[in-house]
């Protein structure tokens, strides 16, 4: 083992974790004694550590152990060797927990052997459960032994893809193994008694999937774009194409291998491009590439995995299409040498030029295509620029546009040389000039050019305020047209305040109104108009000045106390009113005030003082120990520092009140002052209380009115109705002698026979008709005085022996309808001429028919 601490590995010291094997100084790992491997495999750790600094390094050093029969030249015999053989026989056995006896008979536990990974190939056939290896201990012979493997692919997910026989130690895989999915498992292997007390320390099994060829190339795309130049050199690249194959790259499973398949079309070789087997890179590999003759070539190309090899490897195809693109070895002509135009506007006149690339050899629309115009001038001040529409045509023709504007009266005319080239240079080996020039001469025709004045946004300085009339300045225009006699005239375009006046021929500016610094048309004590220079030419034309007048503030607004309104108390010395003022001017016409109470009336000296606090503010407050509540106007003089001073009498709403321990107004105080005495907060009482009361009066009022409507009498004398009525007793259901009555009778009968079987004649309304309609006879013309009994003694026989009637006393409503009618017509009670008839039966008949008795009874009260 090689080793290097940057320090000269002065001290350095080697150790194994086997006592098996040692290290020299020199790195040689050797074996310490003889002995057998019984494993392929063997793995140590070797650690490397620095006895001064005690630092320490480790290195995994793994052995493959030949067979010793392998080892001389020979094969074992009686068996064949398997190429690509990599699962353990059913034989195999591992004993991963030895046991070394000593010489006095007493057993050491040594260290356990480092089991050598296992080995699976991916998409076994089976028969699963298939066997891979047996673990057993050297213990089983004494006691009895439990084993169990633990981790993924175990006892965590993916669940039970290995198992194993806990009595015999065989350990089996279930089902087939898939690399792409996982490419090895990390097992643990326990031994137990039939107690489950731990036999052996748990052994690591290591059980790799090996790689089977089941997965195609597949190309990152199937479409691939690229271009090559026209006449490019062999080797020229062009692109890359790229296919991935998920089987192990380490392998030949996972080795792609690329070539080119077809090319289209096959001029002018069918060979014009080559592939890089393993890279995937595309080039060149013939000249002859012409973009006029082929412009597009369609390439396709397989990638073949097991390192290319056809008869076994597995293989997927892709599309290159390689663009060819133009390259520029034909300059620009121009097809006149000089030009001629007479420029009014912006615009000045087009130079054609022909681009001989553009047919037959040239490609429309590119850098090759496109002529790139630079004009040249004996001027300093450059004037006009080129350009060319992006539309490609036979003939493309470049713009000379003005950049910069042009002064009849400065130039009359301008030569120009202008060069044209392309925007791509020539290709190489082109022996001919890459540009073109002509001559361009511009003539410029006079227009009528607007007037401009000299100074715009011109700023003048005065004082506000200044009489109407006065003289502000001169705002004048020039007219550019020197070689036209033309006149100026002027007029306002802006004058938001209306303050000014300009004099049409000559531009003098006058006052029109008294300029007010305090305005809400100034802004930072500027004032802004704008006015309107115009000539008389054909057409005419016009230009605009903005004349700025700043305004120096004087001493001509008086101040003005702030606040308008306050509240003390009553008492001093509980709080006070800070007082101050606004100045609507400017420093140094502002403050410091100076406040004062007037002398007049001399009550508010009396009850009053001010304070000074500094120059803008003061303190008001009670001079005397008891002011009574109420609002007091306070009347102040606030002076100004201008010069001279203004002065103003401000008039301060003061509310006196009564405070508590805080200094706040008290509700009762705050309703004091606002002015109200005691009576008329008394008044204010007595009209809550009588609007109450009237509130209670209407709504006693409106319940009695209900109560009456509901309670309403009739018309008639109730002795004198002979109807029967409808008592109300505000109540539910009847007496006490009602409730006790069969539910069941209210439900509809199960038999209509009593209904069926009732004598015909006289029915109630509230009945339900069963079966025809009754004929009745013909009543006689004169009913007989005793027909009204007998109807009246049928009607009510009918009510008591009805079982379907309400069991409790009710209104019963009898129909007369039909074809006649036994009772006859009781139209004529009141008619009847015969005094033979003894009504006083009606008497015994009980309260119903009491009516009836005493107006047919009696005898001679009739």
């Amino acid at each position: 083992v090689k080793f290097n601490n940057c320090a000269g590995n002065k001290g350095v010291r080697y150790e194994t974790n086997s006592l098996d094997f040692k290290v020299r100084a020199d790195g040689t790992l050797y074996a310490a004694h003889h002995l057998q491997l019984p494993s392929k495999q063997l793995i140590l750790l070797v650690t490397a550590w620095d006895p001064q600094s005690l630092a320490r390094w480790e290195a995994m050093v793994r052995f493959l152990v030949a067979d010793k029969s392998q080892h001389n030249g020979h094969k074992p015999k009686g068996r064949k060797a398997v190429a690509g053989e990599l699962v353990q026989q059913q034989s195999d056995t591992l004993l991963p927990w030895r046991q070394h006896q000593s010489a006095n008979g007493l057993r050491r536990q040594k260290r356990d052997w480092v089991i050598p990974p296992i080995n699976v190939p991916e998409n076994s056939r089976g028969p699963f459960p298939q066997q891979l290896v047996r673990i057993r201990s050297d213990k089983d012979k004494e006691i009895h032994i439990r084993y169990s493997i633990t981790g993924v692919g175990a006892d965590q997910p993916p669940m039970e893809v290995f198992n194993i026989d806990p009595v015999s130690g065989r350990m089996y895989v279930t089902r087939p193994m898939d690399r792409e999915e996982r490419a090895s498992y990390h097992l643990r292997a326990h031994a137990v008694d039939m107690n489950g007390n731990k036999v052996e320390n748990p052994i690591d099994l290591y059980i790799y999937v090996i790689d089977m060829n089941d997965n195609r190339p597949e190309f990152i795309n199937q479409v691939y774009n690229g271009s090559v130049d026209e006449g490019s050199k062999p080797g020229t690249y062009v692109m890359t194409v790229t296919a991935n194959d998920a089987d192990d790259g380490t392998t030949a499973n996972g080795m792609v291998r690329y070539r080119i398949v077809t090319q289209t079309p096959q001029s002018p070789s069918q060979n014009m491009f080559t592939i890089n087997s393993e890279t995937g890179d595309i080039v060149t590999v013939a000249a002859g590439l012409d973009r006029e003759k082929v412009q597009q070539y369609i390439v396709i190309v397989q990638a073949t995995d097991m390192e290319g090899n056809l008869n076994y490897g597995l293989s997927n195809t892709a599309t290159a299409i390689i663009t060819v693109t133009d390259v520029n070895d034909n300059p620009p002509e121009f097809t006149t040498s000089t030009v001629k135009q007479t420029q009014k506007g912006v615009r000045a006149s087009v130079v054609i030029t022909r681009d001989l690339t553009r047919s037959p050899v040239g490609q429309a629309g590119s850098r090759n295509w496109g002529g790139m115009g630079h004009p040249t001038t004996t001027h300093t001040h450059p004037h006009f620029s080129f350009s060319q529409p992006k539309a490609p045509r036979e003939k493309i023709q470049h713009f000379a546009a003005i950049t910069a504007a042009v002064d009849y009266e400065m130039n009359r005319a301008f030569m120009l040389t202008v060069m044209v080239s392309n925007q791509a240079p020539l290709a190489s080996g082109i022996q001919m000039s890459f540009q073109s020039t002509a001559g361009v001469t511009i003539s410029v025709t006079d227009v009528n050019e607007a007037p401009y004045f000299p100074t715009n946004h011109k700023l003048i300085r005065l004082e506000e305020g200044v009489p109407t009339g006065t003289v502000l300045t001169t705002f004048s225009a020039v007219d550019p047209d020197r070689f036209m006699q033309q006149a100026v005239r002027y007029s306002k375009l802006s004058d938001p305040a209306n303050w000014l006046n300009i004099n049409a021929t000559n531009g003098q500016i006058t006052t029109a109104a008294v300029l007010d610094r305090e305005s809400d048309y100034i802004k930072n004590n500027v004032y802004e108009a704008t006015f309107l220079a115009a000539d008389n030419g054909i057409p005419p034309a016009s230009g605009t000045g903005t004349l700025q007048i700043y305004l120096i503030d004087i001493n001509d607004n008086a101040p003005e106390l702030l606040p308008k309104e306050a509240q003390i108390c009553e008492k001093p010395n509980l709080n006070v009113i800070n007082i101050t003022a606004a100045d609507a001017d400017i420093d140094p016409n502002v403050g410091p005030f100076v406040f004062e109470l007037p002398s007049v009336p001399s009550a508010v000296r009396k009850n009053w003082t001010i304070t000074r606090l500094n120059g803008d503010y003061a303190q008001l407050s009670l001079r005397i120990m008891y002011l009574e509540a109420g609002v007091y106007d306070v009347p102040i003089i606030v002076t100004d520092s201008g010069n001279p001073p203004l002065y103003n009498t401000s008039v301060i709403k003061v509310k006196v009140c009564p405070c508590d321990e805080n200094g706040d107004c008290t509700t009762i105080g705050a309703v004091a002052a606002a002015g109200l005495g005691t009576g008329a907060i008394i008044a204010i009482l007595i009209c809550i209380i009588i609007l109450l009361t009237m509130v209670l009066l209407f709504v006693v009022w409106m319940k009695r009115r209900e109560k009456e409507r509901h309670t309403k009498q009739l018309l008639i004398d109730p002795e004198d109705d002979v109807r029967d009525n409808i008592l109300k007793y505000d109540e539910e259901g009847g007496g006490e002698e009602d409730q006790d009555y069969d539910l069941s009778q209210l439900q509809q009968p199960e038999t209509m026979d009593h209904v069926l079987n009732k004598t015909p004649g006289v029915r109630r309304v509230d009945e339900r008709p069963i079966g025809a309609e009754p004929q009745y006879p013909i009543r006689p013309v004169i009913p007989h005085p005793g027909d009204i009994g007998d109807f009246i003694n049928e009607g009510l026989r009918a009510a008591d022996n009805d079982p379907t009637a309400p069991p409790y006393d009710s209104l019963l409503v009898f129909d007369y309808e039909g074809s006649g009618s036994t009772a006859g017509s009781v139209s004529s009670l009141n008619s009847s001429s015969s005094g033979d008839q003894d009504y006083d039966y009606l008497n015994d008949w009980g309260p119903r028919f009491k009516k009836l008795a005493d107006m047919y009874g009696g005898g001679e009260e009739d």
